[in-house]
């Protein structure tokens, strides 16, 4: 049965690397980056939220259609609320396939660490245009909002697996991943 693994998490968790990690070695996944489909939309730069929408949207539908081919797909992307994954459970139920949502967690000061990090390091251009909206957002005080926001979620979540990354490289949080999937 194939199945559409949501990797969720807050901003520089590690949610795209473990996603690209996965979609290299299994054959026939889809890394469904709704941000990547967010920029394709015009003005997602000046009305990112309504973007967004879109590209959920978008996201559901490409979803769907790749899990009916009995391939698995793979989704980083940071949710916090009930409905914005709504549809992709829809989704997993109508191309026969099961919803895994899987938790990568890190903690509040690790996680401004990893963003700035990020923000700076080598892997800048692939995220920028997120990082440009959180740093317009508030930066720091935006990223700490999400993560309690992401905190609360989890306790309506009980089916959710979590991975707690602190510690963890790239390659033991995949291995946490591929455990829980």
């Amino acid at each position: 049965m194939p199945r559409l693994i949501h990797l969720n998490g807050p901003s520089g968790v590690g949610k795209s690397t473990i996603a690209q990690l996965y979609t290299d070695r299994h054959a026939g996944v889809l890394n469904l980056d709704t941000d990547q489909i967010v920029s394709l939309i015009g003005g997602w730069q000046d009305d990112f939220w309504t973007a967004l929408r879109a590209g959920r949207v978008l996201a559901i539908a490409m979803a769907e259609t790749h899990l009916r081919t009995g391939h698995d797909v793979v989704m980083p992307q940071l949710t916090t609320r009930l409905e914005e994954i709504e549809g992709f459970e829809a989704a997993a139920a109508r191309g026969g396939a099961e919803y895994r949502e899987i938790v990568l967690t890190v903690e509040k000061p690790r996680m401004l660490d990893r963003f700035a990090r990020r923000i700076a390091g080598e892997h800048a251009a692939r995220h920028r245009h997120m990082d440009e909206i959180v740093t317009r957002g508030g930066g720091p005080i935006l990223l700490e909002r999400i993560h309690d926001h992401l905190t609360a979620y989890l306790g309506t979540r009980p089916d959710c697996r979590i991975v707690p990354t602190d510690g963890l490289s790239p390659e033991q949080t995949y291995a946490e991943v591929i455990r829980l999937r």
